[in-house]
């Protein structure tokens, strides 16, 4: 009796251009618009201004770490409801929180465009979305520019 021939397997779906890692294996978090730019002023947040960026998305959306690196913490915020924060080679700070869903654990290693966890509505929030923020250490209150600093390493956002 012949071998039979394995079946072959299907090619993998061409990646968007916003999935491709840019220089330095940095990518965008989702692939949606801006909702509320970074340092918007307003009493909605306790630092008497928007510390990160928005994307309203639904929930459910894959949420991307933007860069490699070592993931800090993962879980319950308060505020920021369910969240990942991860360590940079260059030592900033990637947060991304509102989530639903979370798929990594502190300690663990993750490459630029890798799903960290899906979008959600948690915390304290309007409606689903992504609230992406980038900071010198990984606590409140050390905010820096996140579109800024992701546009300095090559991601078109």
């Amino acid at each position: 009796k012949p071998a039979q021939k394995p079946a072959s397997k299907p090619a993998p779906a061409p990646a968007s251009a916003q999935e491709q890692p840019a220089s330095g294996g940095f990518v965008a978090p989702v692939d949606a618009s801006l909702g509320t730019a970074y340092h918007v002023a307003g009493s909605s947040w306790s630092s008497g201004y928007h510390t990160g960026v928005d994307f309203p998305v639904a929930t459910g959306t894959s949420v991307k770490a933007v860069g490699p690196g070592s993931v800090v913490s993962a879980g319950w915020a308060g505020a920021y409801g369910y969240q990942v924060v991860i360590r940079h080679a260059d030592g900033r700070y990637s947060q991304y929180a509102h989530l639903s869903a979370l798929g990594v654990k502190a300690g663990q290693q993750v490459s630029g465009g890798q799903r960290i966890g899906r979008s959600g509505s948690t915390g304290n929030t309007t409606g689903p979305h992504l609230h992406f923020e980038m900071r010198t250490s990984p606590g409140y209150g050390s905010d820096i520019d996140p579109l800024k600093y992701l546009r300095g390493r090559g991601v078109s956002i």
